[in-house]
Parts: C-alpha cells; structure tokens; sequence
C-alpha cells in the first residue's frame, strides 16, 4: 500500500484531479464491509492534508466498526450526469487505519477550518492505497486512468 504522498509523488497531475474532485463536494461515499461480509455505503468527508488521506468518523459508527474490523474500503466522490460529463469523476481504494494519536491532525484541522474536535468526538482513520482511478469525457469518449501500486497507470477509452 501507498501514503497518499508517495501516490502524489509518482502521479502529481492525477492526485491534483482526485484531490480536486473531492474537494468539489466535500461529502463523498465510502464502502465497507459489514461483519457477514456484505457492503455497506456511507457518506464521509474525506481531507487531503499533510500528503495523507483522512477522514473522522463518529465514534462506534458502524462504517468505524466495519474499518477497525475489516480495513478495506472504497471512496468514491459525489458525482451526477452533469459532474460526470464537466468535471470528472474519482475513485480510491485501499485500507484504512484506526489513529491513536490525533493531536497533530486535530490542530491541523483547526488552523484550516477553525473546527477541533476533542480527540474523544471522533475516529480518525488515515488510508492508505492501493488503486486511484480517474474518469473524464472527452467528445464523445470516456477515458478512464487506473493507478495501481507497482504497475502505475493503465488508460481505457470507451466510446
């Protein structure tokens, strides 16, 4: 698995797009697995900072349960006809970590946003991946870039 930052290093133009996607919406959708293995969906913020990939969750959430039990997950950034056709679309996949020590992120995300939760209000996962997938259209083609850790970026066009 990759850090956000080391994904960014080797694909900067393709992390500037991903990052800006779901900045667009900062509300976004992620998959987890619920105990029998089954998916679950639910909304998460995801943030971009300090070349990571994070996202505080409710404590005992069950998209929290889900990760601290199974770490895999997918993200996928709020998308519609219209987004899809004018600005893209953006997926993520990896697994996630449960973070202990929250303080620095926790101060970081105040400087930004003015916001600081006490370290007791929230799970805080740092994700690491394994697939970043970016969708646009061009004409009348869809072109699809897929990362991979250690085979880099494979391009589909679909008409």
């Amino acid at each position: 698995m990759a850090t956000w930052g080391e994904f960014a290093a080797e694909q900067p133009e393709m992390a500037a797009f991903v990052e800006g996607r779901f900045a667009a919406d900062r509300h976004a959708m992620i998959a987890t697995l619920r105990k029998d293995g089954a998916p679950r969906i639910s909304g998460v913020e995801p943030d971009f900072s300090r070349g990571e990939l994070w996202a505080g969750m409710m404590p005992g959430s069950l998209k929290s349960r889900d990760l601290q039990r199974d770490s895999r997950f997918a993200l996928h950034c709020v998308s519609t006809v219209a987004s899809m056709t004018s600005d893209g679309d953006a997926k993520i996949s990896g697994t996630a970590e449960l973070c202990a020590d929250k303080e620095l992120y926790l101060a970081e995300l105040f400087e930004r946003t003015g916001w600081k939760p006490a370290p007791e209000e929230i799970d805080l996962f740092r994700f690491d991946v394994n697939e970043v997938v970016q969708l646009t259209v061009e004409g009348d083609e869809m072109v699809v870039l897929s990362w991979g850790e250690g085979r880099g970026v494979r391009r589909v066009v679909k008409k």
